[in-house]
């Protein structure tokens, strides 16, 4: 599937599952937009790098994913937007009677509220080009539950069901959404928290992977970045045109359990 002529915007994507959907976007063709809330010379510098190696256009625009104005100004200084993926997200974990109030706010507020700006401002874009895809990056966590994770798990299913409505508005255009809902994914994040768990649990590391982090996913592996974007790919296809409203797991049969 080649995606010459679309662009595509991804938020939250300086790093993790967001710059792996951005490198498999420009792989198969398409422009690139990647943002985060920083901006470094690294991060333009990443954005060129992702530009030469796929021979496309390859843009950094920093943007707060928890302002709203901030989430719409990222979609109008795109200039065009033919795919939207709404991966920016945060974590915090604690039991709901010790919750902060402001971590609630702040994941509230990246890891749903900013799909909802994004989208309002890129559907005008899609109907005037006459093509669009929504691919937002929930969570097996959008989909079943964990201790001490509220506000992540009330987020993530919201964007489950904020995608389900974007389905049903654009349903009779050529435009589809959809979620991917992924498990546990090696990112550079965990790969980081594998040696601290191996010392609190005193667990070899193949071990903690197995029997901690990877608990509740069936095939005992991690996801991988490069399959994220891949699925994303695919779901901006032709082939993937009938899908929409819908949750691709990419969990290793976590809510198969």
């Amino acid at each position: 599937m080649s995606l010459k002529g679309k662009t595509a915007v991804i938020t939250g994507s300086n790093s993790g599952i967001g710059l792996g959907v951005a490198r498999e976007m420009a792989k198969a063709g398409a422009d690139v937009v990647i943002n985060s809330f920083t901006d470094t010379d690294d991060d333009h510098a990443l954005a060129a790098e992702i530009g030469k190696e796929s021979g496309v256009t390859a843009r950094y625009i920093q943007a707060d994913m928890s302002k709203a104005d901030q989430c719409r100004a990222l979609i109008e200084k795109a200039g065009a937007c033919d795919i939207l993926i709404n991966n920016a997200g945060i974590q915090h974990v604690a039991p709901i009677d010790q919750f902060p109030t402001e971590k609630w706010d702040a994941i509230i507020a990246i890891n749903l509220s900013s799909a909802f700006h994004t989208t309002a401002a890129a559907l005008p874009m899609m109907r005037k080009a006459g093509w669009g895809r929504v691919v937002n990056i929930a969570s097996a966590h959008g989909l079943t539950a964990s201790p001490y994770k509220s506000a992540y798990i009330a987020a993530k299913h919201g964007v489950v069901g904020l995608t389900k409505t974007t389905a049903l508005e654009t349903a009779e255009e050529p435009i589809t959404a959809n979620a991917i809902c992924p498990g546990y994914v090696l990112t550079p994040l965990v790969e980081a928290q594998i040696p601290d768990t191996m010392k609190e649990y005193d667990m070899s590391r193949e071990d903690v992977i197995k029997n901690v982090m990877l608990k509740r996913q069936p095939s005992k592996e991690f996801a991988t970045v490069e399959q994220m974007g891949g699925t994303a790919v695919f779901l901006c296809s032709d082939a993937a045109a009938q899908i929409t409203g819908t949750t691709i797991s990419v969990d290793g049969g976590w809510t198969a359990l």
